[in-house]
This record gives C-alpha cells, structure tokens and sequence, in this order.
C-alpha cells in the first residue's frame, strides 16, 4: 500500500495528506425514536443558492447568507402570502454563519473575508480576518454572549470551506474555536485540534460553549467558568449523522444540531486506508459518492443527550446545514438548497 500511495502522492492534485483513524460504528438507535415529519414549508431565495445558516430577530425576521454574498432579510413569514424578503448587503465572500447582535446589526462569519459585522444599510465591516497571528482560512460559525464577546470556529488551516471534502478525507483535525472580543479586538484560542470545526452554541448561563466537530461526528465542549474554565470534553460523542451548525441552548434547555446528512458508509470504511481516501480525494465530482439527501435535525439538552430526533423522508429539504428556534418553529438552512425551510417545533419536554 505504500507504493501504491506514493504513486497516488505524485498524481495528486489536492494537497491531502491522510491520516489513519477508526470511524466508530454507527449508533443502531437514538433514545428517542425519530419522529418523521412531512409538512415543510419554503421560501425560495431570489436568485440566490444556499442560504448555509439562519438566524431570527427579535421582530421575527429572518435572516441568511447565500453563494454569492448577499444577506436577505425575510419579513412577515407569520402571514402567507405576505412574505417579503430584502437584499440587505453584499459581503463581497461567502457568509456563513449569522447572528443577531444586541444593537440589532448582524454578526457575520464570511467563510473568505473572516468576521463581519453588517447593519441594515449596507454597512460591511470586518472585525479580524486573522487569529492568533494566522489569517481565518475558513471562518464559520459563530454564536454570541449577553456580553458581546464572539465565539467562532475557523474549520481548517489547510483547506477553505469549498475544499471541506479534502479536509474530511485528510483528517488531520486543523480546526479550531476561538473566542474574540469586539472592544479590544483580541483573540483568544479555546480549542484546536480540532476535525472540521463547525457549530457553535452557548449556554444559556454562559458556563459552557459547545463546538460541533464535523469530520468525528461528535460534539465537543469548553467550559468557560468556574473551577474548570479551560477544560475542553467530548459532549455528544457518536452521532448518528454528519454535525454542522450548532443553536445557543434555547429557554427549553434545548441545543438544535442540524445534521448534514446521515453518516456515510463508505466514508467510515476509508477512514483506516489513507492512499484509498487520497485516491478519492481525485476522484471527479462526477464520481464522488453523495450523501443522503435527508432533513434531519437534533435537539440536544445540556447534557448531550439527544431529547428531539426529527427527520424528513428520503428527498426532502437537504443538506440541512442551520436551524434556529423561534416562536413555535424550526428554521432551516442549506449550505446548496434554493430556498429557506421551516417545520414546526416538537413541544417543550418537562
């Protein structure tokens, strides 16, 4: 198998270096049984593609990114056929995650130009394109504390967001959370290591952080007060599906996962062969396996433990890659999809 790598090295035309690991198996069931749902609504983007995350104001707006740099605003979503979406402002990247901001501007993680902060006129201003003397190769996700201060993850030191194949099949753990101070415009790392880091969410008392590691299928959290601050742990191990973005912990003591898709076999079987995954690594689009086009979103509480398990049939609404409570709905988003989605919440556990 070395030759046979070395000879793949020399024809490669990605960068990956793989590593070998062990995929864990697949869970055979979650605790709570998957509750399928059928009715989804959409709202088409105006021209645009993949509106990757979504967030809510406090007047029940919708907001996301899409491909090509613009942040819309969806208004009146609550009256059909009243639906009004705006172009609020082209970041000149790819926005990623979003976040609403105390003051009412937005928060934006721009997978090319870092972190943005956008107000309603237009107003683009980056707030660092670097971290810890190392520019922002593939600024994420974000979520945000009662103080202002900024947690994100920058996924890869290698690969950008549109290269996140390679960075799944190399497995090096490059990424990383880092936290990010408006006022003074310090960064601090929380954690590294880290495969593919992707979603962020807060607690609600602001103890913790959690940061989902999408290239392990697990979730992992940093505690940020206490006599423990600083400690970094694996929260939700062995996911059943592909983590993406990550929900702050809601009222309801609920953290929303949205999965990307269902865990890949032949993925998980490539994972101890590292010339076999730098062969797939160029292999043409064409020819690479596609996920499971499935919506499928979990709720976890601030233990981990999975306490909503919510999935569409096969073909629905796909790759699910946000999802933000609000007012009795799920809100979703798509890092490919032409439209934003919403489901209805399962009620509030006791």
């Amino acid at each position: 198998m070395g030759l046979v790598r070395d000879m793949l090295c020399r024809l490669d035309r990605t960068g990956v270096d793989p590593v070998s690991w062990q995929a864990p198996a697949p869970p055979s069931e979650l605790p709570d049984p998957a509750a399928e749902f059928d009715a989804l609504e959409r709202w088409p983007m105006p021209g645009s593609t993949g509106p990757e995350d979504v967030a809510v104001d406090g007047d029940g707006r919708l907001i996301t990114g899409t491909d090509d740099g613009a942040l819309w605003r969806y208004d009146h979503l609550d009256r059909p056929g009243a639906e009004r979406v705006t172009r609020i402002a082209d970041t000149g990247g790819r926005p990623l995650g979003v976040e609403v901001l105390a003051d009412g501007r937005y928060l934006v993680c721009d997978a090319e130009r870092g972190l943005l902060r956008v107000d309603d006129t237009g107003r683009v201003e980056t707030l660092t394109d670097n971290a810890l003397g190392r520019p922002l190769v593939a600024c994420n996700n974000s979520a945000v504390g009662v103080d202002g201060i900024v947690y994100f993850t920058d996924s890869s030191a290698k690969f950008s967001i549109a290269e996140h194949r390679y960075d799944l099949l190399e497995h090096r753990g490059t990424g990383r959370l880092i936290r990010f101070d408006p006022v003074t415009g310090e960064t601090d790392l929380l954690a590294d290591g880290l495969q593919f880091a992707n979603g962020v969410g807060l607690s609600r008392d602001g103890s913790f952080v959690v940061v989902a590691e999408t290239g392990a299928y697990r979730i992992r959290r940093v505690d940020l007060t206490g006599p423990t601050a600083g400690r970094v742990s694996v929260w939700a191990d062995n996911l059943p599906g592909i983590p993406d973005n990550v929900a702050s912990q809601t009222a309801a003591g609920i953290f929303w996962v949205a999965l990307y898709s269902p865990r890949m076999r032949l993925l998980d079987l490539l994972a101890p062969h590292p010339a076999l995954r730098l062969l797939a690594a160029n292999l043409p689009d064409a020819l690479s396996p596609d996920p499971e086009p499935r919506a499928w979103v979990l709720g976890l509480d601030g233990d981990g433990t999975v306490a909503h398990n919510l999935r569409g049939p096969k073909g629905s609404y796909s790759p699910v890659t946000g999802v933000r409570e609000s007012d009795g709905s799920l809100y979703l988003g798509s890092l490919t999809a032409t439209a934003v989605a919403r489901i209805p919440a399962p009620p509030t556990r006791v």
